[in-house]
């Protein structure tokens, strides 16, 4: 079918990935560079002291596939990133900033690479090119004229770097503020609370080979297929080692119910391999009430005489279990189940699997952690691994997927607004300052901060926070209150559109780049998803002789602000070795970090949950008490939730197409329930206005395009980044303060 608005819906494929991944990845690729640079690339793409892919954070196996360590959408960053085109200064020359802000996200990713510094002067209608010694002065003047440090907020993408994080967030800190809030903030921040609360590390606790060894592994929130597409790797070896897989998600994903595996024949030939042995449609943020449903099933398997709850790690390992059991036994299972939209033979069939696996993992992302009661689903599937004592042992644990190739590494780095004492200690100890102890803004309070006039000056070391974070029109607003905003990227984006009255952009290094400094090429690093870090190295030359590298960029900025500062911040650019001296110095577990680094495989960092050691305050892991999902909106029908597509990654649009869900040519489209598209009086392919009122002011977005699709009723999907305006800035995760982006109540009406 097709409607006006020329997006057309088909019948989305059997199975994910197999060769039609592969003629898209190379379709992809072959439209933005020629076919030797492109193999040159790929040849390096994840192997060992080769170029960490741009895009997610999964981690790579000890082997690697000769094959190729990639996915279709690591090809389509790494074409997005170093595609043969420029962005120059004849292109800024060309169009004005009015021009620039009617374009869509995808027509700026497709302008090609910056080419050279470029500032926007108050009162001007066109970025014109300035140079680095202008643009590094401008910057340094700017923050010494402020009233006082925390009027600056210093943002941080999941791109950057392990040496370019930690020299920020070490510039930051002796600059005197902790405004280090970063992308994680509005992704997987409730996991870091959640897990921290309960565990003693916000980190997971699995490895990469605990997958063969688990015999469950329960996939909650998440969409592996678009987002990490390697995990479906790891789960098609886990299944021919008889563990079992059960899907939790809203909405039925073709790549979480069958894989062809593009590097065997078979997946050339059509064949593919069953993932989701149950796939279980929970209706969206009632993940606390089919945990609890689980936890209730273990319960009565108990009383029925059946040893299927680890009461020897309870009592050793735990605290907490009494008050939590007492608490859950006052639940009623039917009006759980009720609350999930999932059967009651599903729930149980599910939770009888639980009850006869010992070694369980379960694995989550955006899915579970964009909600009011975020924290809370997190500290649940807690208590269910808890319950199994599926922590600290071989093939079981908590696996939070982070969807950045660096985030977690930026927070190990220091990249934090609340850092720790022990962590504020360790930096006092090693350079010789008083780091500020006031926390500092996460990227909420950023925002609101710059909205009430409080923040005079943002800087983005990478990223796009305008498309990415909630309430656009209000962010909008926030960030054109600045005096001078600073965006170090690789590409124009919508945030570079989004000026203070003055406005720097400064082009930097991608991953795919060589980095050349006085004593050659540079090696830097990365942390993937399960804490180990290893090395990442350019191979391209790059595409103008006017780039730097961030962290060059980053000791610039630090010797121009911080005048009679005892650190040679320019001399450390030399060689980044002198940079991973300092991080060895200051960073527990990173000790002999040079050394460690240069390992094939890199080096895992110290986890005291993988090995059943808790870091809490009473050494124990703790059971917690957690809340169900909200009530209902008043006058709201409707639950939605935002998601990528799977031409996209976080707020990069690589097409218009989402050929997974069967969708062609276009994003303005809203999933939704058949039953409810009747129930509304609407039809395929209405296009419809979708708006909210949750007191503040009325939110509404129009344009959408109606799409039937397998979802639970009354829940409805949409992708980001252009529903955000909906998100109300003030609807954030309890305790982590993340973006509650994935229920937010809406209603539908017709245009």
């Amino acid at each position: 079918m097709e409607n006006k608005h020329n997006i057309k819906v088909k019948s989305p494929p059997n199975a994910a990935a197999g060769s039609k991944a592969v003629a898209v990845a190379s379709k992809k690729l072959l439209g933005k560079m020629s076919l030797m640079k492109g193999l040159r690339i790929l040849r390096r793409l994840n192997q060992t002291k080769g170029t960490d892919c741009p895009g997610c954070a999964w981690p790579d196996p000890e082997k690697r596939s000769k094959l190729g360590e990639f996915c279709e959408n690591g090809v389509k960053a790494i074409a997005e990133e170093a595609m043969s085109r420029d962005a120059d200064s004849g292109f800024f020359k060309t169009h004005s900033i009015s021009d620039l802000r009617s374009k869509s996200d995808y027509w700026l990713g497709l302008q090609g690479r910056l080419h050279e510094p470029m500032v926007l002067s108050e009162g001007e209608t066109h970025y014109h090119p300035v140079s680095w010694d202008d643009a590094y002065e401008l910057i340094g003047s700017q923050l010494k004229m402020l009233s006082s440090p925390d009027e600056a907020v210093f943002y941080t993408s999941g791109r950057t770097s392990n040496e370019a994080a930690f020299l920020y967030q070490l510039f930051v800190r002796k600059f005197g503020t902790n405004n280090l809030p970063d992308c994680s903030n509005m992704c997987h921040e409730s996991s870091g609370v959640g897990l921290n609360q309960t565990l003693g590390i916000g980190k997971g606790s699995v490895l990469l080979d605990d997958f063969v060894h688990s015999d469950l592994i329960i996939i909650m929130g998440q969409n592996p297929g678009t987002n990490h597409p390697r995990m479906l790797n790891t789960l098609e070896k886990a299944k021919s080692r008889g563990a079992r897989v059960i899907v939790v998600n809203p909405l039925k994903e073709v790549a979480l119910e069958r894989f062809s595996n593009p590097q065997k024949i078979d997946g050339w030939i059509g064949k593919s391999t069953a993932l989701a042995d149950m796939y279980l449609q929970v209706r969206i943020n009632e993940d606390v009430a089919l945990l609890k449903a689980w936890m209730k099933v273990l319960l009565e398997m108990e009383y029925e005489g059946k040893n299927v709850i680890d009461h020897q790690f309870i009592r050793d390992k735990t605290e907490g279990f009494e008050s939590f059991k007492e608490n859950l036994q006052k639940e009623k299972i039917e009006a759980l189940i009720q609350r999930t939209a999932i059967s009651e033979e599903d729930v149980y069939n599910s939770g009888y699997w639980i009850g006869e696996s010992k070694n369980i993992i379960v694995c989550w992302a955006m899915g579970l952690t964009q909600h009011v009661n975020a924290v809370d689903n997190i500290r649940e599937i807690v208590n269910l691994l808890l319950m199994k004592g599926s922590i600290g042992r071989k093939g079981a644990g908590t696996c939070p997927v982070r969807g950045h190739s660096n985030v977690q590494g930026d927070r190990t780095m220091g990249i934090w607004e609340r850092p720790t004492k022990e962590w504020t200690d360790k930096l006092r100890d090693t350079f010789n300052f008083d780091p500020p102890a006031t926390p500092g803004y996460n990227v909420v309070e950023a925002i609101e901060a710059m909205h009430e006039g409080k923040v005079k000056f943002f800087m983005a070391l990478g990223g796009n926070l305008l498309p990415a974070a909630p309430d656009t029109t209000y962010t909008e607003a926030a960030l054109r209150n600045c005096e001078l905003t600073v965006h170090v990227s690789t590409k124009l984006n919508k945030t570079h559109l989004a000026h203070g009255k003055t406005s720097l952009i400064l082009p930097c290094l991608g991953r795919t780049d060589k980095h050349i400094q006085k004593s050659g090429e540079q090696t830097i690093s990365v942390e993937n998803s399960m804490g180990i870090i290893h090395s990442s190295n350019g191979v391209l030359t790059p595409p103008s002789p006017h780039l730097r590298s961030e962290p060059e960029i980053i000791a610039n900025i630090a010797a121009q602000t911080l005048v009679k500062d005892d650190i040679n911040w320019l001399g450390l650019i030399d060689n980044y070795d002198s940079i991973r001296d300092l991080i060895g110095k200051a960073i527990k577990g990173c000790e002999d970090y040079n050394k460690k680094l240069r390992h094939n495989h890199g080096f895992e960092l110290p986890n005291g949950a993988r090995k059943g050691v808790f870091n809490t305050a009473s050494g124990k892991a703790v059971f917690t008490i957690n809340n169900l999902a909200e009530e209902k909106l008043k006058g709201h029908n409707f639950l939605m939730m935002t998601i990528r597509s799977h031409d996209q990654f976080n707020t990069t649009v690589y097409g218009l197409d989402d050929r997974y869900r069967g969708v062609y040519g276009g994003r303005m489209v809203v999933f939704m329930n058949k039953l409810d598209i009747a129930k509304e009086g609407l039809n395929t392919n209405d296009t419809v206005s979708i708006y909210n009122d949750y007191g503040d002011r009325k939110r509404e977005v129009t344009g959408f395009q109606i799409v039937p699709y397998d979802i639970p009723d009354g829940c409805i999907a949409t992708y980001f980044p252009e529903a955000n305006p909906l998100v109300p800035l003030q609807l954030k995760a309890r305790r982590s303060n993340t973006p509650a982006s994935k229920s937010v109540w809406v209603n539908i009406r017709k245009t």
